[in-house]
């Protein structure tokens, strides 16, 4: 609508052709000669200002996938200001040229709204670095494998070998949890034990099994303590530590390693059940 007005407005076109018409009668070869000399300036002005900007991306710790949007960005940047000191030289009214620029450019991002969301939110991924690529992540109800960031959108890997695609808008704007960002990760299991067994010889059990393990870290120490009386049976904790890659092989290795221990120990793995006694009805003689 505002683009419609400003073109078909008859006064508007007269004042622009008068402009024109005023530019080009005002032009000489001195002002020929002086405008393709600041073309000329500007060009290497614009290549020269790119070229540090590339050498200050390399050096730089920004992001790679950065590295073409800023330079897009300032290239953009750098030839409008040139459009606009050479439009000066010749004598055109740039205010209005920039006007319509800031018109063209607000209808051009109303269009483009969602992209635009999506365009931010990949520049936050990539300069706050939440993750990276190889790690796998749990973000807008979605877990997998980071495989590629894009601008727009991130591709993830599920564990079930689904290739999704994840707005970038989404991911910045949800909680995330990162399970590759630390070397190591903590490995819970719950266990539970018969009131009849003696909770002494339960934990030492226990703790035999942790520390045969291979890839159990000895720091932090391992942790297997009692942790609570329920109904039908006691709740034992253990709590160990392993390098980031071992821990569905340790958490795995532990739980299938707890019966037969517990077997070979006498140590019975109860479950919720609820025992009846039946009392007897004395007969009414007896009474």
């Amino acid at each position: 609508m505002l683009l419609t007005t400003i073109t078909t407005d008859p006064q508007a076109i007269t004042e622009d052709i008068s402009q024109v018409k005023k530019v080009l009668s005002g032009i000489d070869l001195y002002k020929v000669f002086s405008t393709v000399l600041l073309t000329v300036l500007c060009i290497v002005a614009v290549k020269v200002l790119l070229h540090l900007l590339d050498r200050f991306l390399e050096k730089g710790k920004v992001e790679k996938t950065l590295h073409a949007f800023i330079r897009t960005g300032v290239r953009i940047l750098l030839v409008f200001i040139a459009v606009l000191i050479v439009a000066s030289q010749l004598g055109f009214n740039v205010t209005s040229l920039v006007a319509l620029l800031g018109v063209v450019g607000l209808a051009v991002s109303l269009a483009i709204q969602s992209s635009l969301s999506n365009l931010a939110g990949g520049i936050q991924i990539l300069v706050s670095k939440p993750f990276k690529v190889g790690d796998f992540i749990d973000a807008a109800g979605i877990s997998g494998t980071v495989l590629e960031i894009n601008m727009i959108h991130t591709k993830l890997r599920t564990p079930d070998s689904k290739v999704i695609f994840v707005p970038n808008s989404d991911l910045s704007a949800a909680r995330l949890t990162n399970f590759s960002a630390e070397e190591t990760r903590r490995v819970d299991i719950v266990c539970s034990a018969s009131y009849d067994a003696d909770p002494q010889n339960v934990l030492a059990v226990l703790r035999k099994m942790v520390s045969a393990h291979p890839k159990v870290l000895t720091d932090p120490e391992p942790f297997v303590r009692l942790s609570g009386y329920q109904d039908s049976y006691i709740e034992y904790t253990i709590r160990v530590w392993a390098n980031n890659e071992d821990y569905w092989d340790l958490y795995f290795d532990l739980l299938e390693q707890i019966k037969p221990r517990f077997d070979a120990a006498g140590i019975e793995i109860t479950y919720p059940h609820l025992n009846v006694h039946m009392i007897p009805q004395k007969d009414e003689e007896n009474k």
